[in-house]
């Protein structure tokens, strides 16, 4: 009878796990946000993001803690929050910004029975990370040179303004693509000299407002037009850019925004947006998660492109580009030539020559960028304004 009992929970066992049905457990993930989870900007992408893995993944839920950030939150460190997120039974952690390197770092090594994806980080690429943790990021320099592309194609100045957050290597980068979108346009579309476009990049310390801390970038967006730039593409997480665009507009001056990271960030702000270049963070936060519960995840570091066949699909391309009211039809079939010619190989801005903005050679003549060289770039490009670092 006991040799029958046990051959009878084998056999009902089996039945319950059968390969190709789903396993029963659920999966909880602990998300870090830097800002406000309904910021219209990065955090709320990226929760939404975790929202995505919820509707598409049996058993999976997010918890998380927002505006992880000195301001909001002062005194609580990384670790501290990583320790609660477990405590409420957290599979896979996630850190939303780059300034959380170092507490991320720290955690994952205390708790090397979970696992880690840092958002925006390079530890797993320059070998800091311990095995536990992996970073996971788009290649938003894409959309950048949308943007800019779309700015260039815009402004009847050419004065384009860039209202920044803080100088490090990311932001280099994302401006500099940006930068290399607006040449393009204005040269090689609009037929017009490169030395009557300005590119100016105004930072103001931190990825949005901290009052007392921060340049105000309400002021700082401000203070651009008012200097004749007719066109601002905004770097920073929160809809500033956008909001002082609109007043200008109902005060009668011809000025138009691309505001950043949030594919509903045109939405409702009416002629004055061009378009938005955006983080869709569902399918890679839902890849990572489904191989952290079949215990597949490898940590790495992924730097993810475009899906090129549709950059707006919101199962399948990291990030996306969506016009605004604002474009016109003629800048709309140029953007779609451009995006078609990036998509398919054939233009490749990161091609040198290209310099520094000291002068000092980044890519020689016909060389083209690697992620790695592109990826830690020192300085912003020859021919834009701003500075380039933090010091």
């Amino acid at each position: 009878m006991k040799r029958f009992t046990l051959l009878l929970c084998a056999a009902l066992l089996a039945l319950t796990i059968m390969p190709g049905q789903a396993f029963a457990k659920d999966f909880t993930i602990g998300m870090i946000l830097v800002g406000p989870y309904n910021d219209k900007g990065y955090s709320q992408a990226q929760y939404e993001g975790g929202k995505y893995v919820e509707a598409h993944m049996d058993g999976a839920k997010l918890i998380y803690l927002d505006k992880v950030n000195p301001a909001d939150r002062p005194g609580l460190t990384i670790p501290q929050i990583v320790d609660d997120l477990v405590e409420k039974g957290a599979d896979l952690i996630i850190a939303g910004s780059d300034d959380m390197k170092d507490g991320i770092l720290e955690a994952a090594s205390m708790h090397p029975d979970k696992t880690f994806l840092h958002v925006s980080g390079d530890s797993a690429w320059d070998g800091k990370a311990p095995e536990n943790l992996g970073n996971l990021f788009s290649k938003m320099e894409y959309s950048k040179m949308m943007a800019g592309f779309t700015a260039a194609m815009t402004t009847q100045t050419g004065k384009i303004g860039v209202v920044g957050p803080l100088v490090n290597e990311e932001t280099r980068r994302l401006m500099s693509s940006a930068y290399l979108g607006a040449t393009y346009a204005w040269t090689k579309v609009r037929g017009k000299d490169l030395k009557d476009l300005s590119f100016n990049v105004k930072w103001i310390g931190f990825w949005f407002n901290i009052p007392g801390v921060t340049s105000d970038p309400t002021q700082v967006a401000g203070s651009l037009f008012d200097a004749g730039y007719d066109v601002l593409i905004s770097g920073i997480d929160t809809p500033e850019v956008v909001t002082v665009a609109k007043q200008r507009k109902a005060a009668g001056k011809n000025v138009w925004a691309l505001p950043y990271d949030y594919e509903k960030g045109c939405e409702g702000q009416g002629d004055i947006c061009l378009g938005v270049p955006y983080f869709n963070w569902g399918p890679g936060f839902l890849r990572v998660s489904k191989e952290v519960a079949e215990g597949t995840y490898k940590p790495g570091f992924v730097w993810e492109s475009p899906y090129w066949a549709d950059i707006n699909n919101h199962d399948k391309s990291p990030v996306g580009f969506m016009p605004g009211e604002g474009m016109s039809a003629d800048t709309q079939k140029a953007l779609d030539a451009f995006v078609a010619e990036l998509g398919s190989g054939k233009l490749e801005l990161f091609t040198g020559p290209l310099n520094y903005q000291d002068g000092t050679p980044f890519l020689k003549a016909g060389e083209k960028g690697s992620d790695k060289q592109i990826w830690y770039m020192h300085q912003l490009l020859q021919g834009m304004e701003g500075i380039s670092s933090a010091k």
